[in-house]
Formats: C-alpha cells, structure tokens, sequence
C-alpha cells in the first residue's frame, strides 16, 4: 500500500522558526485537527510534545482524547463543550453556551469580520452574562482572520476589531488567555506579545502568503509514496487504463502502484496529468487503487511539497494533505 513518510527533522525546524518569533515554546498552540493536516493525529501530537509543545488545538471531543496524554492544554474548536479539566471548548454561538454542560471550561470566539464562526461583536456583553449563568468557566477569548494570507490590510481591521472586543471582555473578567494568531497571521506580524498562537500549516512547512511578504525558511514534513504492483510493456499506439485515455506514443514499459482516489489522491484531468517529484506523468486516469507510470523503480515519490503539488491541482497545500487517509501508513525519517 502506499504510504507516508513524516520528515521529524523538518517539522522540529518549522517549530524552531516559530519559537524564534514568540519567545517561547510554551506560547505555540499545535493545530492538530483534521488528522494533523493528514500527517496523523497521534504521531503529530508525540513529535510535537517531544519538542516541548504543551497546547494544542483539535476539531473534536474524540480528537482531543486521543492525544489527552501528550499536552497540558488542548483546544477543542467545534464540539459541545463538556466538563473536562484538560480541555476547552470555542464558544462558536450564543447557542453553543446553552448547550454547554455546567462547570465546562470555555473560550469565547469573536467574530471580527470573517462571518463563519463567533458571536457579534455586539453581542460579547449577553454571551459573557449568559455564561457566567450557566456556570462556564470562561478562560479565552478569540477569533479568526480571513484573509492574513492574502495581499490585504483585512487582517490590520480584524485586529482593530479583536482590540475593541478585548476591551468590551476584560473589564467583565481577568485572567483569561486572548488569541488570534494563525499560521499566516503569525508570519506577517510580530508574535513576542501574543498568549498563543495557533500554529497550524506552518508547522507543517508551508506558508501561502504572496511572494511580497517576508516569511520564514519553512520545510515541508509530509511526503507521499507508492510501490509497484506490476510492470509491462505496452506498443506505440496501445491505451492505457479506464476510457484508454493514454495512448502510447512509442513502445514503453509501464507500471502500475498502489495509489489511488481510495486514498484520498485527487483524480486530476488525464489529459493535464499530474507529475510526480520524480517528473514522471501519470499516464491516464486515476483508479480507485491505482496510478500508471513509466518507471520500474519498487517505489515512487509522488510529492514531497504539497504547495507545489496543488499548484498542478489548481488547489491548496491544505487540501492536498488533509485528504489523504487515515489507513495510509505514515512513518517517521
């Protein structure tokens, strides 16, 4: 089957360059959601706690159990919040407050322009009084900016904005950690002064930001692998695959690996086919199982930057990682 290698020395570098920027591994929030990225919730969570990290942030109840022993602090981002001393729970809502279950520990997210996620700027004051009702312990306030990687002052407005709604939350309650800090926002501004910041694709080696900006030296941690099933040698002008979109145009031995849309590779157009770290085109469509290359290597590298790889997808370095399968083995190099 294909897998996965997870490069440690690149993802204990990624984390370093952050740490110069906030002082302090104690000030970085791993975002380990979504199966880390694709890069596997447990191994991502044991590599990162070996580096020192001591928060994390997760989607789920059920993620945050999972990597419950390697952290002091894990942020659960989009499930009903429940008592649970080790976890805090995004108070997405004033909904979500109703629906938190007594003495659960929360934080307050903020919509300060993005309009996903967050109560009302004008609505901080009840979402505060409705907690402290229904008995929640209130440790964070925070929110998300929508466009710190992308060639905009948007992001210098959402701040203006998270400031005032810092002003509208302290003088009601002390003591609680506030955040706004993502990976993008993180590599534009200054980190030194943050309480946390929520480290995500960044420590996982990519930055989308336009080339304008400075960033840091970020490497990728995730690279994708297949192995050979068989070999053959097809003649000029024979077709390859489902609809025989490939057509040999001379006499090739080809073979077949082990990768396919069943593990979470995108499909892609055969007729603009993606080319692998090795410069070898996928020749034809992509199976459920498998991909068709001109090669007779046991092994193949399919990508070792994903930035790059969803440039020929037209898409993000996200997309690319996230989707690839939990059942995909992932290995530490």
């Amino acid at each position: 089957m294909a897998y996965i290698k997870i490069n440690k020395q690149n993802f204990f570098h990624n984390l370093s360059q952050f740490t110069l920027k906030t002082g302090s591994k104690e000030s970085i929030a791993i975002v380990l959601k979504d199966n880390a990225y694709g890069h596997g919730l447990e191994l991502m969570a044991k590599l990162s706690a070996e580096f020192g990290l001591t928060q994390a942030v997760v989607r789920t109840y059920n993620e945050a159990q999972q990597i419950k022993p390697y952290f002091k602090q894990i942020l659960i981002l989009g499930d009903k919040a429940r008592k649970d001393n080790s976890f805090s729970f995004a108070i997405n809502s004033l909904e979500d407050i109703e629906k938190a279950q007594i003495g659960s520990r929360v934080e307050l997210k903020v919509d300060t322009g993005m309009h996903r996620n967050g109560v009302a700027m004008d609505e901080i004051e009840e979402a505060i009084k409705r907690i402290e009702k229904r008995e929640l312990i209130l440790v964070g306030l925070m929110t998300h900016n929508r466009s710190a990687d992308e060639l905009s002052s948007e992001l210098f407005w959402q701040q203006k904005n998270f400031e005032k709604a810092v002003g509208v939350t302290i003088p009601h309650i002390k003591n609680i950690r506030i955040h706004s800090f993502n990976s993008a926002t993180s590599l534009r501004l200054p980190c030194n002064k943050q309480d946390t910041i929520r480290l995500g694709i960044g420590a996982y080696g990519y930055s989308e930001l336009p080339n304008i900006y400075d960033t840091l030296d970020l490497k990728p941690v995730l690279s994708l692998w297949a192995k050979k099933i068989s070999t053959r040698k097809v003649k000029k002008g024979e077709r390859v695959g489902y609809g025989g979109d490939f057509m040999a145009p001379k006499d090739m031995t080809i073979s077949t690996y082990d990768l396919g849309y069943g593990d979470g590779w995108m499909r892609s157009n055969s007729f603009e086919p993606f080319i692998t770290a090795e410069e070898l085109p996928i020749l034809g469509r992509v199976s459920m199982d498998y991909i068709v290359l001109e090669s007779t290597k046991e092994e193949v590298c399919i990508f070792n930057n994903a930035f790059s790889a969803g440039k020929q997808f037209k898409t993000i370095s996200y997309e690319i990682t996230t989707q690839l399968h939990e059942q995909l083995k992932r290995i530490i190099t």
